[in-house]
């Protein structure tokens, strides 16, 4: 069985060996020398907390510095920024406390949504998010309306709900995803690269068959049997639905398109990192804790997580063979240029 460590670092090295094609093919480095330019600016969107912000903003550098050699232009290697982003709740103390010490990098925190704004006119030249952009800005309305067809009554997402409720969802993220590109044109040099990394369907499969949607799936089952042995209301479980969505290349596709302002270099849905298989009950488990106890705690109260948390990885055995039959594709792995 393979532990959580050991699934992060196949991700991070299956991730850095696509980033450093990309960067190695697409970053045009003549246009950065010739416009005198001595900082390369790099700003990470959503960052998180742990070590993975870190090991993905060296390995961007590393291919940076690495095309710079390539091409013979080492002796006008610029020194580099990056712009760690997060909502004003995020943990920067944290963040900062371990930054590691010998990083060949200047380092500043940029709190704030990344639905709008957040850099000056063209002052970044490599823009990267990882595992953000699936979090929705805010729950649709419609979601917790009785009177709604999209009222998701005994559920928590949209995976096996009726039409209404994964309308509402795709209605929602469109406008988020509108709003994050909308905001990034005018702060990217022209030809600056945008890498996204997010959860990924293929195009024409159900929601209903992606590993994001069974897993919420199982875990909706998991709160209403708490709630139908009174630990906690229908209610509550009623009024709670996690705003994630998992998009598919073609929605990404239109969205881009209809921003109008970059030329989509490469959009592929990367296959799983590590098999279904081979992970442990109590490793699914912890990953999906690590994601989700936050939101949960936030509206169920911390008494409940141990007890939730227990109860799904005891499932986990009831749902592993659907995971492997039904789930196609992985993450969705973007690469956007600035024309």
């Amino acid at each position: 069985m393979i532990d959580i460590p050991s699934m992060q670092r196949a991700g991070t090295n299956a991730m850095k060996a696509i980033i450093d094609g990309v960067i190695a093919e697409k970053l045009d480095i003549e246009k950065q020398i010739s416009s005198s330019k001595s900082t390369f600016r790099i700003a990470d969107l959503g960052c998180s907390v742990g070590p993975n912000t870190f090991i993905a903003m060296q390995n961007i550098i590393d291919a940076v510095q690495q095309k710079y050699q390539s091409q013979g232009f080492a002796s006008h290697m610029p020194e580099f920024q990056v712009f760690f982003n997060n909502h004003t709740s995020n943990d920067f103390n944290t963040l900062f406390a371990s930054l590691p010490p010998e990083r060949p990098y200047f380092a500043t925190r940029v709190p704030g949504s990344f639905h709008g704004r957040l850099f000056p006119d063209f002052s970044l030249d490599f823009v990267h998010s990882s595992f953000a952009l699936q979090w929705l800005s805010k729950v649709p309305e419609e979601l917790l309306n009785k009177n709604s067809a999209a009222w998701n009554k005994g559920r928590v997402h949209y995976a096996s709900a009726p039409d209404e409720v994964a309308q509402a969802y795709t209605a929602q993220f469109a406008k988020d995803i509108t709003t994050f590109l909308d905001g990034r044109p005018k702060e990217l040099v022209v030809g600056g690269l945008m890498v996204l990394i997010m959860p990924g369907i293929p195009n024409g499969i159900p929601h209903s068959s992606s590993a994001t949607g069974l897993t919420f799936d199982f875990l909706g089952h998991c709160l209403m049997d708490l709630a139908k042995e009174g630990l906690i209301s229908e209610v509550q479980v009623d009024s709670f639905n996690l705003p994630v969505y998992v998009a598919s290349p073609k929605e990404m596709t239109q969205l881009v398109e209809r921003n109008g302002c970059f030329s989509i270099e490469r959009m592929i849905i990367t296959q799983p990192w590590v098999r279904v298989d081979d992970l442990s009950g109590q490793a699914c488990t912890m990953h999906l804790r690590a994601g989700m106890e936050g939101i949960i705690s936030k509206h169920f109260g911390t008494e409940i997580i141990d007890e939730l948390f227990d109860r799904y990885c005891k499932k986990h055995g009831e749902f592993i063979d659907l995971l492997e039959s039904k789930c196609n594709g992985n993450q969705l792995f973007i690469v956007l240029k600035r024309i």
